[in-house]
């Protein structure tokens, strides 16, 4: 189970409007395989992101992450790809159901973004809805996440959540 409260990586950072389709481009939607979705993880804008991501990253970004089209391949792509937290001043609102579905973290923080650079340590409270800086010392607010993301998450998505509360009704 993923510790919500001690969540540690190095930051990414984006601006606003990052859709779907630079995140994870539209014409290889015929891949099915997560892994191999991962290897073309951003390419659509930043085509270094796949070479120098590591597993334990952040992505720290602005307005209306994950606009544009409703597919889970984005989610898939950053998931599989390294990226154990998403944060942004808010989500398109399929990517941010998609995301919960697959397992993936995702945080509304207002213009943190505006107040991070590319490769600082942030540490993350999911639950509480904090985020310390450690290489600034600057400490931020954001949305804790509710019970039911909680319980999403603490089974690695709402798809397993789902799948383990059948068997626990012997469906």
């Amino acid at each position: 189970m993923k510790d919500l409260h001690n969540i540690r990586g190095r930051a990414w950072i984006y601006g606003d409007h990052l859709n779907t389709d630079v995140i994870f481009p539209g014409r290889l939607l015929g891949i099915v395989d997560p892994r191999e979705m991962a290897s073309h993880a951003m390419e659509g804008i930043d085509p270094s992101f796949i070479r120098e991501v590591k597993e334990g990253d952040i992505i720290v970004a602005g307005e209306n992450f994950g606009c544009g089209s409703s597919r889970e391949h984005a989610p898939l792509a950053l998931k599989y790809g390294g990226i154990q937290l998403i944060i942004a001043d808010y989500f398109a609102r399929l990517f941010y159901r998609n995301a919960l579905n697959i397992g993936l973290p995702v945080m509304v923080c207002k213009n943190l973004w505006k107040r991070t650079k590319a490769h600082d340590i942030l540490k993350i409270d999911l639950l509480a809805g904090t985020v310390i800086n450690e290489t600034t010392a600057e400490e931020a607010k954001g949305i804790p996440l509710s019970e039911f993301e909680k319980k999403a998450l603490e089974s690695d998505g709402l798809f397993q959540l789902q799948r383990e509360q059948l068997r626990g009704k012997g469906l």
